[in-house]
């Protein structure tokens, strides 16, 4: 037993643009560990006052369990603790905590112990770049405003994707909560969080938990990186997150619509209406239809071999995205110096003037960028 503040320093909210249904999630410090981590604890209105242990409760335990399984994965995020904590503020700044570090089983033989003490669970994460995180890029900040991945992006990111569900269905887990607040992306690798609506299958199951997985990757995921669209909602907007708005987000949804991108590779729109029409039976189906849109974009697999001018085409796009995202990087910095001198004191109006009309010029390029 510990108090809080000798293990972690909680600071601000760091969920502001995508609130979750089970915790809140906290920019905090790692004291024992000299690192700056994600702390995760459940919210205040989950806790009961008879002690009974509720669903989200136990979700904790469930993601615990599962980022443990799939911690091999370079593309699921690492689980560096989990415990109690005693705070009963919506932030938790003071109080006693227990802290079992990785030890899940231990985490979980507790847990009706510290339910009936009302103390909350926690989970330590590592503390992904909010520009990183797809629905943070890709929500627009005006009306008519729409980005997408470039396809080459999009296909790195549905392959690693893949091997996450891969990995996970090997061990009967099903992801299930497929939504943009969940994925990182930096141009080149993905994380994938919150595990905490996915599930443990009994390892009779039949395919069709398998099935879902792939249907809500195509339709979840994949479908608005490369429109930019929610399947459900058109504009891109927040998903529900309790259990059962999980298994119904996208349950009516067997087609999609990409009149909006009619340049799309049709062999890619062919691949995703198969999966939104639960077509595709198994995640290693996936992958190798997906082989076979890759090549068509320059990509080599053992069967799905591409020619020597559509792979040189690939190297110099690759190369062309990578100086893209250097500029915008480049500008983004550029725009936040200005945006920190306009706001000085003491300076004249005259340069205030022209520092606010450069951000202001700045902000109208970004709304017009290539890449998210």
């Amino acid at each position: 037993m510990a108090d809080l503040n000798d293990l972690y320093h909680i600071g601000n909210y760091i969920d502001t643009y995508a609130l979750g249904h089970y915790a809140r999630v906290f920019d905090a410090y790692d004291y024992r560990h000299r690192r700056p981590v994600a702390f995760k604890v459940m919210r205040n209105e989950h806790l009961s006052e008879d002690g009974e242990i509720r669903w989200e409760f136990r979700a904790f335990h469930n993601e615990a369990s599962l980022l443990v399984k799939l911690a091999d994965s370079p593309h699921v995020v690492d689980l560096f603790d989990c415990g109690y904590v005693a705070a009963y503020a919506d932030v938790p700044q003071s109080g006693e905590i227990i802290s079992y570090g990785r030890d899940v089983a231990a985490f979980s033989r507790d847990m009706v112990a510290y339910a009936e003490r009302n103390w909350r669970p926690f989970l330590v994460l590592p503390n992904l770049p909010r520009m990183d995180n797809l629905f943070y890029q890709m929500k627009p900040s005006q009306s008519g405003t729409r980005w997408r991945l470039p396809t080459e992006e999009g296909l790195m990111l549905a392959f690693q994707f893949a091997q996450v569900l891969q990995m996970a269905h090997r061990q009967h887990i099903v992801y299930l909560d497929h939504k943009l607040e969940h994925v990182y992306w930096d141009g080149a690798k993905l994380r994938v969080i919150d595990l905490n609506s996915s599930r443990q299958l009994d390892s009779k199951t039949d395919n069709q938990q398998f099935r879902a997985d792939v249907h809500n990757l195509c339709v979840g995921i994949l479908y608005p990186i490369f429109t930019g669209l929610s399947p459900v909602s058109g504009t891109l907007r927040p998903q529900p997150g309790n259990m059962a708005q999980v298994e119904a987000r996208y349950r009516d949804v067997q087609t999609l619509d990409f009149g909006v991108e009619p340049t799309l590779s049709p062999a890619l729109t062919a691949l995703l209406q198969s999966g939104a029409a639960h077509e595709i039976n198994t995640i290693d189906e996936f992958v190798t239809a997906l082989q076979a849109v890759c090549a068509r974009h320059g990509w080599d697999f053992p069967g799905h071999p591409t020619d020597t001018a559509s792979r040189q085409a690939r190297d110099q796009m690759r190369e062309g995205l990578r100086h893209l995202r250097e500029g915008q990087a480049s500008i983004r910095q550029a725009r936040d110096l200005f945006r920190d001198a306009a706001i000085l004191d003491d300076i004249p109006e005259d340069l205030e003037g022209e520092l606010r009309r450069l951000v202001k010029a700045v902000n109208d390029q970004l709304n017009h960028r290539v890449i998210p």
